[in-house]
Parts: structure tokens; C-alpha cells; sequence
């Protein structure tokens, strides 16, 4: 495989930016290597610069659920850009993709358009902060809501510990108003809430996780967390960024029957360009500025090329058939992988939600952090550059998410399961 352009630009950019990239999974640190510089996409494929061709099941981290360059996203980009890309004014896109999200998920009532999934789940603990006046907040290990320092924050030595900062430049003060709970643990929830009582505002949550790799909800649990907060004044937020039009067109909220106060959403809301939202009932939402007292702003919020794409990705999705193509085409490749595994008898556990999935390097059930830390990172190392080597290109990292799209087809996941077949025989 031909790599010198690839290589050549990764030492340049690793004298301008930070480790090469903007982003630190594309680095390839989690399984080694150096990154293929990609310069085009179409479909389910994509080439880099050295005109290698994958088929690609990273889609953008999520976002492109149509696939790479999808007509319609393309043509609504064109014709938004013709007429300016941007205004730091009201548009009438910016209504449409409102009133398109609120009618998916009926819980938005109002609807406030961000930058990015960063930017919704921070504005809504802010929100939750400023709507119950209490001030910690309840995470989950393993569950990622963006960069923001409350949520930069990992476990301590018990459920009922305050968080200490994962990341240098966190002030210790300021992640102690973060708890940390294991995902999947009703009590370790209802410790904290006794242990803090009446100063929790919210709990946030991936009602499904997606950043420790893919790990459904137990049953019962979205609806115990609903109980628990709905009993002590607090508001239940859930993380749809990945989910949200992922897992189907209503989210996860629709999938396990369960409301939140708050929603944040992000990535196919954009259609593949740079966009976030939260929102939910009116009554919590008249708080924030300028109907109520607490700020937030951004000069590209609604952004008219995001906004345009989002519509047009949104449109889409509502045709017949859809979600079932989705999860046709998942489940084809969960059950491929997992058959491939057992026949090189390799441990491995395949979790699914639909069109997002993860192959785990262990033994199952995997169903919590825990269990997700003892899959074999070094195993998934050498399995992805195998898979990369045959023209697969998955998440440079054990604990990702792998994406379908409506772009794949069932030739692309014979192809796929080929290659994994000869990459797990090694």
C-alpha cells in the first residue's frame, strides 16, 4: 500500500498542529501507525491522497448517514452558499430545521441551534444549573460529552466520590461539582443522590453509549434514571449528539420509550457540516437568554450551509424504509463479524444499536466501563491495520463507534466480512 504522501503531509502537520491533527483519535496513538491523509469521499468509500480506497465505516465519527457526498446534501450546501454563508442574523432554514427536530422529538418543545455537541451539552448544564439553582451534576464513566472542564472528569475510588480532572488545565474546584456514577448502575446513581441531596440539578447521559464504544442501556435503566431525578428535583438530560436520527429518526428517547427534560443534539442534524442543539420544554427553556437569565450566544449559530445540510439530511431520512435498511445492514455485519470471530477463535462481543456498532476484544456480556476496560486494545491495534491494509477503514480506536450508512450495501459488507475473516486468522 502506497503511503508517502500520506506520511509526508503527517510530518508536516506535526510542526504546525498539535500532534498533526485537530482532533486526538486521528492520530492513530490508540493503535499506531500514522494516519492516511483522505482527499475524497463518495458513497460508502473513501481515497487518500496516495488513491487508496476504503470503504469506510468511521462516516465522519457519525454525522454521514447518507454516506460521503451525498446528491442532495451536496446540492443543498451549493445553493445555501450562493447566497452567503453566513449572517449572524435570523434565516428562515433556521425554522424549518427547528420545527423538522421538534417534530421528531416531541420533548424539544423549543429548540436553540449551536456550533457544536460540545456547545449544546455544556449550554445545558448550564440550562439545568440555572433552571433548579443547585449545582453538581451527575455523569457517567466512559460516557464523553464534549471538551467543556466539568465534564472532563473520570471516577474516583467510589460512586460517591467527586470527580478529579481528566485533563491538565481543569481546576480541581471546578470538576468537584461533577459526580460520576457507572453507566448501567441504578444504585450507584441513588448513592450520590442521597449523599448530595438537594444539590443535584441534573443527570446526563448517552442513552446509548457510543464514546466507550457501543453499549446499549440495561432494561430498565433510562427509566430508573427518569424516576430517580423526576423524585428529587432534578432534570434528566440525555446526550443525543450520536444518537440523536442515528439509532432512529425520534433518537434513543423514542427506541427505549423514555423523556428527557433536555436533548443535545449534533452531527446528522448537520448533514456532515458543523452544528449542535439543545433543547426541551418550553417552561426550561424560557430561561435561557434573552427570555430568561441565563447566556449564551454564538455568531455562527445557525449557520445557513449547516442548517441547509440538516435539512436536506433530515428530508431524507423520512422516506419509508430507512431505519430498516439501517438496521438490516448492521445487524448483517454485527453477525458477520461475530460469526468471523468464533471461527478464528478469537474473544470477541459485537454490541449493536441499529447502524452503530462495536466489535469488543473480549469475552461478553460487555455492558458496562468495567467491562468495556477488558477488551484487549493491542488485539484491536493489530486487527484494524490488517482491516486497513485489505481496504477497510474503521475508528483508530478499541473504544469507538462503527457507523453504517444508507451508502453501504450488502456487497460492501461481504466485502468487509472477507477481510475481517483473513485479519482475524492473522
Amino acid at each position: 500500500m502506497e503511503t508517502s504522501r500520506s506520511r509526508k503531509l503527517f510530518s508536516q502537520a506535526q510542526a504546525l498542529i498539535p500532534g498533526g491533527v485537530n482532533s486526538p483519535v486521528r492520530s492513530f496513538r490508540a493503535v499506531g501507525g500514522q494516519p492516511p491523509f483522505i482527499q475524497k469521499g463518495k458513497g460508502s468509500r473513501i481515497w487518500d491522497v496516495d488513491g487508496n480506497q476504503y470503504i469506510d465505516y468511521v462516516c465522519s465519527w457519525g454525522p454521514l448517514i447518507l454516506g460521503h457526498a451525498a446528491p442532495e446534501i451536496v446540492a443543498a450546501v451549493q445553493q445555501a452558499a450562493a447566497l452567503g454563508t453566513s449572517f449572524g442574523a435570523p434565516t428562515e432554514g433556521e425554522v424549518e430545521l427547528a420545527r423538522l427536530i421538534h417534530e421528531a422529538v416531541p420533548s424539544m418543545e423549543m429548540v436553540r441551534l449551536v456550533s457544536s455537541g460540545t456547545e449544546a451539552a455544556m449550554t445545558a448544564l448550564r440550562l439545568a444549573r440555572a433552571y433548579t439553582g443547585h449545582s453538581k451534576v451527575v455523569k457517567f464513566a466512559g460516557c464523553y460529552h464534549g471538551h467543556a472542564d466539568g465534564l472532563l472528569v473520570q471516577a474516583g475510588s467510589g460512586a460517591a466520590t467527586h470527580g478529579i480532572p481528566d485533563s491538565a488545565g481543569v481546576p480541581a474546584a471546578y470538576a468537584q461539582e461533577t459526580l460520576v456514577a457507572q453507566y448501567n448502575d441504578v444504585p450507584s446513581v441513588e448513592r450520590l443522590f442521597e449523599t448530595y441531596a438537594g444539590q443535584i440539578a441534573c443527570v446526563i447521559v448517552e442513552p446509548v453509549a457510543g464514546n466507550m464504544g457501543v453499549v446499549p442501556p440495561a432494561q430498565g435503566f433510562l427509566a430508573a434514571l427518569r424516576r430517580i431525578t423526576s423524585g428529587n428535583n432534578a432534570l434528566l438530560i440525555f446526550d443525543e449528539v450520536i444518537t440523536g436520527f442515528r439509532v432512529g429518526y425520534g433518537g434513543a428517547q423514542a427506541l427505549y420509550g423514555v423523556t428527557p427534560d433536555i436533548t443535545c443534539l449534533g452531527k446528522v442534524i448537520g448533514g456532515g457540516l458543523p452544528v449542535g442543539a439543545y433543547g426541551g420544554r418550553r417552561n426550561i427553556m424560557e430561561v435561557v437568554a434573552p427570555l430568561g437569565p441565563m447566556y449564551q450566544a454564538g455568531t455562527l449559530s445557525g449557520n445557513p450551509l449547516a442548517v441547509a445540510a440538516g435539512i436536506a439530511a433530515l428530508k431524507a431520512l423520512q422516506q419509508p424504509g430507512t431505519y430498516q435498511k439501517l438496521d438490516r445492514i448492521g445487524a448483517l455485519l454485527a453477525a458477520g463479524l461475530t460469526e468471523a470471530a468464533q471461527e478464528a477463535n478469537v474473544p470477541a462481543t459485537v454490541n449493536r444499536v441499529g447502524s452503530m456498532l462495536t466489535a469488543f476484544f473480549c469475552p461478553g456480556p460487555v455492558a458496562s466501563y468495567a467491562d468495556v476496560q477488558r477488551a484487549d486494545a493491542r488485539a484491536y491495534g493489530r486487527y484494524f491495520h490488517s482491516m486497513l491494509e485489505r481496504g477497510i477503514y474503521l475508528a483508530p480506536s478499541q473504544f469507538e463507534a462503527a457507523f453504517v450508512s444508507l451508502a453501504h450495501t450488502e456487497e460492501d459488507i461481504q466485502q468487509t466480512l472477507k477481510a475481517a475473516q483473513e485479519a482475524l486468522k492473522g
